[in-house]
This record gives structure tokens, C-alpha cells and sequence, in this order.
């Protein structure tokens, strides 16, 4: 169905009927000019994204399910990121008319997935129309007690550094996808340069057959991602770590300063650092790495060290702790000890496997970096 047939009042009302309140500080949801939210003994953190087509996605190998589940969790993980519990959602639209009902049905149907998965409620937003595609930018309202929000310049001489799950496993399903799809526009473009050959020596009709079947076989191109399921999952359907802010509380450990991972572990290193006006030393045989990430970085001939460094989007968690929280910290299920912070003079180091010094670079991913 296109979307000037039940217009934008008509989409609202049909990708939002089925919303169910959850949270008590939710006093009015979506229907009205503004959603009425209630924090009377909390602090509210709010938090905003957008994704670009063709920036931050590509709909040639996303799923528009999954790419809603991303863009809602993404902004979960910052509230997440403050030791907060993100509570409600704002999601805005900008689309093309290359767009259907159902295809913005099916991207609603992700985002509700992602909110229903941390009881977050979608409490409005708006729709616009695009001429370059789609845009989504959300907003995501969260709380927390003051005594417990953790920010990223609270880093002291000695505290330990902890990842949540794995890193460089995204950006290694990034490079997968890029190259399948690679490969199938390689052999369009082959055929293509064959057929428009064909019709300049005059063979195209006998070869019209055989052109044919080859186009229909493009169609059905399937990409070769056998044995490499994870680093899609990584790279496609993001989590919010939530479920480390609860073992995190469940062993009395307050962060001292954290963020979540999604321009690179380096480059969220020197945020924390240059906030907290301190260094680091971080070691790369303490780098929890996932063996598809390892295989696949040896296929492509890539450093797997530098992926999980400077890859990005893997959306885990960064954090120091005291140093004297170690015996709690080792036992707490999917945190990794990865070194240690230092005095701002010493720098920002990464010690190799065979214990050389190098200056750890900040080289994850720049929003607006030059083509």
C-alpha cells in the first residue's frame, strides 16, 4: 500500500496502535502534541541518534526489521551507558516514496521487538517525507539516581578497565557483507558489458537466451555466509548491554566512569581518558575476541587486533572500576579485565603480545570525517 493512500495521520495511527504502556513515569504516550512524562525523585537522561541510508545503513543486504531492532537498542545502550534504565522511546521518520505501509509496519515491528526486550515505550515521534531515502532519528528517555550515574570523566589513577562480550565481530560482518555485495554487483556489471557487446557486433539475439538465464540466476544470488552467522547478528541486529548493568549491581560494583562501544574501543578509550585527565595501558592478549572474528580477519588479511580496536558498532561496554572491586570484577559473568588506568603523563599505551609499548591511536569510526 503506498502511504499517500491512508496519509501521514493514517501511518501514525496504524504503526502505533497496538502500543501497550509500561512504564509508571509514562503519564500520556502517543495521541496528544506532547507525551507527559513524570521523574519526580530521578534525574533524566535523554539520549539522541540518527541513522542515514547509505551512511549508516544500506538496504541492499539490511533487513528493515532488523535495521528498526538497531536503531531502537543503539540508543537503549546509551542510556545503559550511564548506568541508567531508559524508560521511553521518540521515533522520526524521513522516507522516500520507494516506501510502503508494510514496509514501515515491518521497521515498527523491530523497534517494538527492541523496546519490549527492556520495557521502554514508544511515546511519539514524527514522519516526514525524504527525497534521498530513509532517515530514523530516536530519542531515548531514561532515569537514574544521582548517586548512581556513571559519566565518563570519573577514570582515577589505578582503576581497572573492563569490556563487556567480544569486539571487532561487527565490523567484521560489515566487511562481509560489503564484499558479497561486491561480488554480486561485479557480475552484474559483467553481464551487462556482455550484453552491450553483444548488441554492438550484432550477437545479441542468439545469445538472448543465455543472457536471460544468467540474469535470472542474478536473482537469485545467494551470498557465501556459511559458518559466519555470528558476525551478521553482530553487525545486523545490535544488543544493549543491559544485562551487564544488572550483574554489575547484583555484585555492588559502581563503574567509575563508562560508555558504550560504537565508534571503536579506541576511540571511546580516549574519550573516558581525555575526560578524566588520565592515561591507560591496555593489553592485547586481554582482548576478548570471538573466533569468527579471528577467521574471518585472517581470510579478508586484516589485523584482527586492529578490528577489535578501531572497528566499531559492537555496542558493549567500556568501563573502569577501583581497583579494589578485582576480586568482584573477575567473577561477574561476560567482563573482561583489558588493563588498567595510569597518570595522564604516561599516555595512552597498548602493550603487544610480546610486550612492546605502542601509542594506542584513536582511529574508530568519525561521523564526519573527509570522503
Amino acid at each position: 500500500m503506498e502511504i499517500s493512500k491512508i496519509g501521514e495521520f493514517g501511518l501514525i495511527e496504524r504503526l502505533t496502535k497496538d502500543i501497550n504502556l509500561q512504564q509508571s513515569s509514562t503519564l500520556k504516550g502517543v495521541g496528544d502534541d506532547c507525551a507527559v512524562l513524570s521523574f519526580p525523585d530521578t534525574r533524566v537522561l535523554t539520549t539522541t541518534d540518527m541513522l542515514m541510508e547509505g551512511v549508516h545503513f544500506d538496504l541492499t543486504y539490511t533487513d528493515i526489521r532488523n535495521l528498526g531492532y538497531k536503531a531502537a537498542m543503539v540508543n537503549i545502550s546509551d542510556i545503559f551507558a550511564m548506568n541508567g534504565t531508559p524508560r521511553q522511546l521518540l521515533v522520526s521518520l524521513a522516507l522516500s516514496k520507494r516506501f510502503t505501509v508494510e514496509d514501515l509496519e515491518t521497521l515498527y515491528e523491530g523497534i517494538s521487538a527492541a523496546c519490549s526486550k527492556w520495557n521502554v515505550d514508544i511515546v511519539g515521534g514524527d514522519t516526514t517525507s525524504s527525497l534521498t531515502g530513509l532517515a530514523i532519528s530516536i530519542t531515548c528517555i531514561g532515569d537514574a539516581r544521582q548517586e548512581d550515574i556513571v559519566y565518563r570523566n570519573g577514570a582515577h589513577d589505578t582503576d581497572l578497565v573492563c569490556v563487556s562480550g567480544d569486539l571487532g565481530a561487527a565490523y567484521m560482518g560489515l566487511q562481509l557483507l560489503e564484499r558479497e555485495k561486491s561480488v554480486y554487483y561485479q557480475q552484474v556489471d559483467e553481464l551487462n558489458k556482455r550484453i552491450k557487446d553483444a548488441k554492438a557486433d550484432g550477437t545479441y539475439g542468439a545469445k538472448l537466451a543465455a543472457f536471460r538465464q544468467e540474469s535470472m540466476a542474478l536473482k537469485d544470488f545467494q551470498p557465501d555466509f556459511a559458518g559466519k552467522e555470528y558476525l551478521l547478528q553482530r553487525q545486523l541486529k545490535a544488543e544493549a548491554r543491559g544485562d551487564i548493568i544488572r550483574r554489575l549491581q547484583e555484585a555492588g560494583i559502581r563503574p567509575t566512569a563508562m560508555m558504550d562501544i560504537s565508534d571503536g574501543l579506541s576511540s571511546e578509550l580516549h574519550h573516558i581518558c581525555k575526560q578524566s585527565g588520565v592515561g591507560c595501558r591496555i593489553f592485547e592478549k586481554n582482548l576478548p575476541i570471538d573466533y569468527q572474528t579471528a577467521v574471518m580477519a585472517e581470510e579478508m588479511n586484516m589485523n584482527v587486533t586492529t578490528c577489535a580496536l578501531n572497528g566499531g558498532e559492537d555496542y558493549e561496554l567500556l568501563f573502569t572500576v577501583p581497583i579494589g572491586d578485582h576480586e568482584k570484577i573477575k567473577d561477574v559473568e561476560d567482563v573482561h579485565l583489558i588493563g588498567h588506568i595510569t597518570r595522564a603523563e604516561l599516555g595512552l599505551m597498548l602493550v603487544s603480545r610480546d610486550n612492546q609499548d605502542f601509542e594506542l591511536k584513536a582511529q574508530g569510526w568519525n561521523h564526519m570525517a573527509a570522503e
